[in-house]
């Protein structure tokens, strides 16, 4: 009996454990879900109440979660967050703001050196395996989380433009217009309009984070200096 006891603390020890090491992953991604349920749903009222307008047969939650309209608002908010982090992760090596949490000390720009970034003959027992090697698996590993978040915006772009087109000839069939080649819908001001308003919204973000955070603090936040901190003080976090 207490051995079985004893399993069920283990149990809920090793949820508990695992909840707190791995928190903030687990927040944005139950936060990521719901929010998405909730796009779907305000998404298919939004669709059905624009077929009632076209005199229209309304469809299901079901079927409109696969329908063009639904991919394409999804796939255009993935690609402007994922062309954000790219952009992110591959300035910060080079460009710097006095200042803020968000940039490297000034004297760091630039790719460092191997001691510095721990590869090669620097390279610790528990350093991933590519980092104390040499040649391409070396330099592919250096830079693979900018090569992964550059493949994913692409892909979703991609996918916004296929979605796009499909979508935006649904609504052009509705009214009695000719369809887009997939080539010419990459030329047409809806892609560059549900494109832009994304980009600019999340390059917005990213500057007001890199400067306020130079003036404004949060206590207990890694994306925040101390409170304490000079404001001057560039590349330190809470």
């Amino acid at each position: 009996m207490s051995r079985r006891g004893g399993g069920r603390g283990g149990g809920r020890g090793f949820l508990r454990d695992f909840a707190r090491d791995n928190g903030l992953g687990l927040f944005f991604t139950v936060a990521f879900l719901l929010a998405l349920v909730g796009q779907a749903i305000a998404g298919h009222a939004d669709f059905n109440n624009q077929m009632a307008t076209d005199q229209l047969q309304q469809v299901s939650l079901g079927e409109y979660v696969t329908t063009s309209d639904f991919a394409v608002d999804v796939s255009e908010n993935w690609q402007s967050e994922y062309l954000q982090f790219f952009l992110y992760v591959g300035v910060t090596v080079w460009l710097l703001q006095r200042g803020s949490p968000e940039s490297k000390m000034l004297h760091k720009a630039g790719t460092e050196s191997d001691e510095d970034q721990l590869v090669g003959r620097h390279a610790k027992e528990n350093s991933p395996k590519w980092a104390g090697v040499g040649g391409w698996r070396q330099a592919v590993y250096s830079n693979s989380l900018l090569l992964v978040m550059g493949t994913i915006f692409l892909l979703s772009w991609l996918v916004q433009s296929i979605t796009g087109v499909a979508a935006y000839n649904e609504q052009r069939l509705r009214q009695l217009q000719a369809p887009l080649s997939w080539a010419g819908y990459l030329g047409a001001a809806d892609f560059w309009n549900r494109t832009l308003q994304n980009w600019q919204s999340e390059l917005l973000a990213v500057a007001s984070m890199a400067v306020l955070s130079i003036y404004l603090r949060q206590r207990g936040s890694p994306e925040s200096k101390p409170v304490g901190a000079a404001h001057g003080a560039t590349g330190v976090e809470g």
